[in-house]
Formats: C-alpha cells, sequence, structure tokens
C-alpha cells in the first residue's frame, strides 16, 4: 500500500436545520464559520475541520449509499480533550446545553460528559482523570 497521511482532515456531518445547528456551533463551541454556501457550514477545530451539510445535499456526496434519519440512533461519537471538564460543564450549562450523561468518571481513566447538536450527533468532552501511585 502507498504511505498516504493518517490525519482527519475534515469530518462532514448531515444536519436536517443548518441554521438551528450553526447557530448552536458557534454559540456552544465558540467557533466562527470558516465557510458557508446555501447547504453547508465549515467549522474548524483544531486540525480538523466539522463540515456540517444539509440532509438534502448529502445524497449527492455519498450516493448510492443512503443517510440515515435523525432517528436511527447514533453511529459515532465525537470526543473532545479538556484539562478542566467540570468548568467546561459550567459553561455549557450556562449556554442552555442538556447533557445525555455525566459528569462520569469512566474505569478507562477518564471523566466524561456527552451531549448532541441539534442534529443528533453526539459529543463528548473528556478529562484525563490522574493517575493512581504505582500504576
Amino acid at each position: 500500500m502507498s504511505e498516504w497521511r493518517k490525519d482527519v482532515g475534515a469530518i462532514v456531518l448531515f444536519v436536517e436545520d443548518l441554521d438551528r445547528s450553526k447557530a448552536f456551533y458557534q454559540e456552544v463551541f465558540g467557533l466562527p464559520i470558516q465557510m458557508e454556501d446555501a447547504d453547508s457550514a465549515v467549522f474548524r477545530f483544531q486540525n480538523t475541520m466539522v463540515v456540517l451539510l444539509r440532509t438534502s445535499a448529502a445524497h449527492e456526496l455519498i450516493g448510492p449509499a443512503a443517510v440515515a434519519s435523525p432517528g436511527a440512533g447514533s453511529r459515532f461519537q465525537l470526543s473532545i480533550f479538556v484539562d478542566d471538564l467540570d468548568a467546561v460543564c459550567a459553561e455549557l450549562a450556562k449556554k442552555g446545553v442538556d447533557l445525555i450523561n455525566g459528569p462520569l468518571d469512566r474505569p478507562w481513566g477518564v471523566r466524561t460528559i456527552t451531549f448532541a447538536d441539534p442534529g443528533g450527533h453526539i459529543w463528548e468532552i473528556a478529562q484525563d482523570l490522574p493517575r493512581p501511585e504505582g500504576s
């Protein structure tokens, strides 16, 4: 196999209500729109672009594969690691973000919260927990 970069450059999320989703990303994550057109908006998370694409335009992008309906359930989760989960949790609460779960200390050594964006995409905010001495 030829050599190719293994960096994830962009993640495309299919959304039914582009305006509502754009407002959510601007407010909750505090990010400006990098690019947009009538069917999409692009936000930059460090080295990864998150593209919000109207579901009606997604068929052209992925066809002949089907776009799942919003009620089909989540098939992935996007995670952001932070230094102070409780501070982020308080900030999200001020912005009216309802948590799906958390804060929870997970057995694999992270403290997490999860919430959904308006399109139903699940986001996790995670903080590494201190390792017990001797491990």
